[in-house]
């Protein structure tokens, strides 16, 4: 098969050099964590524990009656010595647990290994995937549970793995292929035996040939499973853009992946599925990548959830004093943030400290008709047209623009010689034109 790709996107700088060849390395326990009670789509957790409670490693302490919504889990065991707001990537504040450390990392004794779980019926494994609380771990956080449960009639044939990580400076995904492939196989085997699907695809972009070789040797002579070469392109690991290039099936405006029989599903997650069932541990790390030239000593780190990004900074060097921006996420679709007072969630991919040199400073003008916005969209939308109905808040023109379709990739605001904020403007008109459907 050749190595397959769609229409528009970019070619940012990519700098994965600064740690793609670093392995992974378990970062110390803890002092303490704050787990927030929401880090995933859907309904926040309720807090099953109170302050002065002792909890244990993987104990649960939070969870929802709601469908979608995925428990919370202590990734350390200690006292629980808060229960209340605090910082959220998503720049607001949070409910959140906040445990200190007793130092001994006990882990709950309810914790153990599955039984045979290929020998589990779908519902089962389900089951147990929900309640090891196993979000999307590409950034969405979808719950994965959800996923793995079609609406009635909606027949999944295929389950993809996003390998791509086109994001630049991330890494964490590339190294979980070269260091677990087998379990990245194993979860995938799980996901496509809860769905029914007959087909299994690992999609990686074509800059990680050894990714690409590792993984086939995983696969080895599964005939179900394909690993696909993708073009290093961004956003190649979009999930309609992923779902185009390995399957020819387009996603229709306004549809999901189901809709054309599709699921997709990060590599971060298949690995946690894995590890629910053959390690019985709920979703309590995760690899991030703390990289930039702004960082002391850039590395991948298997990270406790609820881990302070401003001790993961001091563990990596601390910041340089040219820093200039803090981004939780990639450079691309992640979000800067005014302090490093915040916890590492389920979501969390990267930390990436970026100097004077690598952020563009330069002030937005006035657009200039030139349509490379238009070319490289891998959505087909007009970006430029949507944003100015969104800056003067005609939302009905908005929504007849597809603003809704907006994958929010950011290549029409990286690839804009204006420098005008697009995809900030978008993000504006989309909210707004979801807001009105829902009432």
């Amino acid at each position: 098969m050749g190595v397959a790709f769609f229409k528009g996107g970019v070619h940012p700088e990519y700098r994965k050099e600064l740690t793609s060849s670093l392995a992974i390395t378990a970062a110390p326990l803890p002092e303490k964590v704050v787990i927030p009670l929401q880090q995933h789509i859907g309904a926040p957790c309720e807090p099953l524990v109170e302050i002065g409670d002792h909890v244990k490693t993987g104990q649960k302490i939070g969870q929802s009656e709601s469908f979608v919504s995925a428990p919370v889990h202590a990734a350390i065991s200690g006292e629980v010595t808060a229960i209340g707001p605090y910082n959220h990537c998503l720049g607001r504040q949070v409910e959140a647990i906040t445990i200190e450390s007793d130092g001994e990392d006990n882990w709950d004794e309810a914790i153990r290994p599955v039984e045979n779980p290929e020998g589990c019926t779908p519902e089962e494994l389900r089951a147990l995937i929900r309640e090891a609380g196993i979000v999307g771990m590409g950034g969405a956080t979808f719950p994965a549970h959800v996923k793995l449960a079609p609406p009635e009639g909606k027949i999944i044939d295929t389950v993809i793995i996003n390998g791509a990580e086109c994001e630049p400076y991330l890494t964490a995904d590339h190294r979980l292929m070269l260091e677990r492939p087998d379990e990245i196989v194993f979860g995938l085997e799980i996901m496509m035996k809860v769905l029914g699907a007959e087909k299994g695809i690992i999609g990686i972009e074509d800059n990680k040939a050894d990714a690409v070789r590792v993984m086939k040797q995983a696969v080895g002579e599964r005939a179900a499973i394909a690993v696909v070469p993708l073009k290093t392109k961004y956003p190649q690991g979009a999930e309609k853009m992923l779902i185009e290039v390995v399957t020819r099936r387009r996603v229709p405006s306004g549809g999901l992946p189901l809709d054309v029989g599709v699921v997709n599903h990060n590599t971060g997650t298949a690995v946690a599925v894995a590890d629910a069932l053959k390690k019985g541990k709920p979703l309590i790390e995760r690899v991030v990548t703390v990289t930039g030239e702004g960082v002391g000593r850039p590395a991948n780190l298997l990270v406790r959830v609820g881990t302070l990004v401003g001790d993961l900074l001091e563990l990596c060097g601390g910041l340089k004093e040219e820093t200039r921006k803090l981004i939780v996420g990639g450079p691309m679709m992640g979000l800067a943030q005014p302090t490093a007072d915040l916890p590492v969630i389920k979501g969390t991919s990267g930390i990436v400290a970026l100097t004077a040199e690598e952020v563009d400073l330069y002030e937005s003008s006035t657009c200039i008709r030139c349509a490379r916005c238009v070319e490289v969209c891998p959505i087909n939308l007009v970006p430029t047209f949507i944003a100015r109905a969104a800056e003067f808040e005609q939302f009905d023109r908005a929504e007849r623009l597809h603003a809704a379709d907006c994958i929010e990739c950011g290549c029409c605001t990286y690839i804009c010689p204006a420098r005008i904020p697009l995809t900030q403007w978008i993000r504006i008109a989309k909210a707004e034109v979801l807001s009105r459907r829902k009432r």
